[in-house]
């Protein structure tokens, strides 16, 4: 029989050694691999086995860039100059994925690795101590909830896109894979079954993550999931109402500029470092000289600062979407070409949640809905107002598309412009919003490994 193994044990050992907020580095013997059925025996184990799954969580593949910079080059129409060699990308920059794309597998895979990573560790909670029990099972159901949330909405139809209830969504599974067979081939679940099993682990998550946890995830990481993934349901009470717990939990405030909110960018002449979480970032990908991978520096950033160089920022389109006087318009840098700094470190972490979100969710979901008594009791024009006056700006009218706008302003070229398109069925170039050409592929190297899976329309 062929034998399963949890890898990335001495990673996730040297994951906690290289941040310094981490305590004494877990006691893990110094192994490549270990056999499954000897890994999880004590509570140490199981910890260990949980920064396996952030790190599989955190994959340059995945929530580390490349899924989000995939979806940024799907609804790109004149924002990335596109000049780099990889075909994969080049099939997402001209919307024309095959099912035979390199990226998109590596997006799917890096995907189920930590939901199987925190399936083993949700399976061996008994071995945990009890004082721990809570938090462990927590971020377990944290990394499930969120990926199973980024997959449904990159390899399926958007949940406004015909009916949920039957179009197929990606195939859940829920303990751990010991040995892939014909007997257990796990056919797609429905889009609002696999939405349904996210809001169930995110919610679970949230009922039991401790407020402050370090970089690992909190009570508020959970509720900033489900707010985000509330609103791409459209289901803005339940949005409007997690972000405003994110808001009120009093653990995170905005930088005082924008740029701050990301990691700084090396000096001339001198190294990258490790960049630390801003007071921002309510969840974000932990990236270190020795163990990490910065995704989105890959391709958006400049080669003097680590990159390829190859995703240039079109001038002409930051001159039309930027005030002169609004300072977002600082996160270019130029070298020889324009791109962005956001990601100018590539050893920067990645920030998958920032607070600035929050605000624009309960400004939207407010908006949407108009209640007697606003969500938080904040108004959608107090909301725009706090973003807005960050980057130096005056007050607008809170109308629906201020706002909206706004978030396009805000969150440009961090994996948010397929998504919003999609919920506000708004049309990328001459494709429609619900195109098939705007919704990956299932790989063809995991249907041809698994019988019961079927390929998504157009492919």
């Amino acid at each position: 029989m062929k034998k399963t193994y949890i890898n990335n044990i001495v990673f996730a050992c040297m994951f906690l050694m290289a941040l310094s907020s981490c305590k004494k580095a877990l006691d893990i013997n110094p192994v490549d691999t270990i056999e499954q059925k000897n890994a999880l025996l004590t509570s140490k184990d199981v910890e260990g086995a949980l920064v396996g799954a952030y790190s599989d969580l955190g994959s340059r593949n995945f929530f580390g860039g490349r899924s989000f910079l995939m979806a940024d080059f799907l609804a790109n129409t004149d924002a990335i100059e596109w000049g780099g060699t990889y075909e994969e990308l080049t099939q997402a920059i001209n919307k024309q994925l095959l099912k035979t794309n390199t990226f998109v597998d590596n997006v799917w895979a890096a995907g189920y690795t930590a939901i199987n990573d925190a399936n083993n560790v949700i399976a061996a909670l008994d071995k945990v101590e009890p004082a721990k029990k809570n938090r462990v099972e927590g971020e377990a159901k944290f990394i499930r909830g969120s990926a199973y949330f980024e997959l449904v909405r990159v390899f399926a139809k958007a949940y406004n896109d015909g009916s949920p209830s039957t179009n197929l969504g990606v195939p859940i599974v829920l303990t751990p894979t010991n040995l892939i067979s014909e007997a257990n081939y796990v056919s797609r679940a429905t889009v609002a079954a696999v939405y349904n099993q996210a809001i169930t682990d995110l919610t679970e998550a949230e009922a039991k993550l401790p407020a402050t946890n370090g970089f690992f995830a909190t009570k508020s990481a959970a509720a900033a999931m489900l707010a985000r993934l509330y609103l791409q349901i459209g289901n803005y009470t339940a949005a409007g109402t997690a972000a405003n717990r994110v808001i009120t939990s009093g653990n995170y405030h905005l930088t005082d500029t924008y740029l701050s909110a990301f990691p700084k960018m090396p000096e001339s002449g001198r190294p990258a470092k490790p960049g630390d979480n801003t007071t921002e970032d309510v969840f974000a990908v932990q990236v270190t000289t020795l163990t990490g991978f910065n995704g989105f520096n890959e391709f958006y950033g400049s080669s003097t600062f680590g990159g390829r160089g190859d995703a240039v920022i079109s001038q002409d389109w930051i001159d039309a979407t930027y005030a002169p006087n609004d300072d977002r318009i600082n996160a270019f840098y130029d070298d020889d070409d324009m791109f962005t700094a956001k990601f100018g470190n590539q050893f920067g972490n990645v920030p998958v949640i920032r607070l600035a979100e929050m605000y624009l969710i309960r400004a939207e979901s407010n908006a949407r809905l108009a209640p007697a008594a606003p969500i938080g009791g904040v108004t959608p024009l107090q909301d725009l107002t706090t973003v807005r006056s960050r980057a130096g700006l005056t007050t607008l009218t809170a109308t629906l598309a201020n706002i909206l706008n706004e978030r396009k302003l805000e969150f440009a070229f961090e994996g948010f412009s397929l998504h919003d398109a999609k919920r506000t069925q708004t049309n990328i170039g001459s494709l429609p919003w619900n195109s098939t050409r705007l919704v990956f592929p299932i790989p063809q190297r995991e249907i041809d490994a698994n019988t019961k899976l079927v390929q998504n329309p157009g492919y």
